[in-house]
């Protein structure tokens, strides 16, 4: 990428920011009922173990590993966990170092998890489904000290919603129905 298409995608992205904040701000001071938001996606069975999902106007496939009963047509149901985490990290990094003035030329989160499968098909009951353990690396490429860096890590992480749900509880509930 040329220094001017790196110079006019940092204009844009301050730019879109900037316009964001200005909207929430306004609704939420409006109402803070604004502030409220609920997502929705849905799933249907497709091809041995995958699912074909739909969120808004977008689809994906999510499958499993010929291992775990798939064909391996899509990544896997904890892959995009971890995506989604790494996704949403990179967005709250751009979103705080524009409000706190910290430069990023590029970052880069890689995402790794640690899971028993033996919580999964219910060997051990003592043993955990999910995930034991995540660690993310991120990389940041900037002219900013690595103080500031940690102080932007240390403001993510209070603020990430993906990271959030990986950290604390969330109440989840389920009901199911025969047709």
């Amino acid at each position: 990428m040329t220094e001017t298409a790196v110079r006019d995608l940092a204009e844009d992205r301050a730019a879109r920011l900037d316009e964001a904040g200005r909207f929430w701000s306004r609704r939420i001071a409006e109402d803070t009922a604004n502030a409220r938001l609920s997502f929705k996606t849905a799933g249907d069975g497709v091809g041995a173990v995958a699912t074909r999902v739909t969120a808004g106007r977008h689809e994906f496939s999510v499958d499993e590993p010929a291992g775990l009963a798939g064909d391996d047509a899509a990544a896997s149901p904890v892959e995009y966990a971890l995506g989604a985490l790494i996704s949403c990290q990179v967005v709250v990094y751009r979103l705080y170092a524009h409000q706190l003035g910290i430069q990023i030329d590029e970052i880069s989160i890689a995402a790794e998890g640690d899971l028993d499968v033996r919580g999964l098909f219910g060997v051990d009951d003592q043993i955990r489904p999910g995930f034991e353990a995540v660690r993310l690396k991120v990389n940041i490429t900037g002219p900013e000290t690595r103080e500031r860096y940690e102080e932007l890590r240390r403001t993510v992480d209070a603020h990430c919603p993906v990271l959030d749900l990986f950290a604390n509880p969330t109440p989840v509930s389920i009901e199911v129905t025969k047709n």
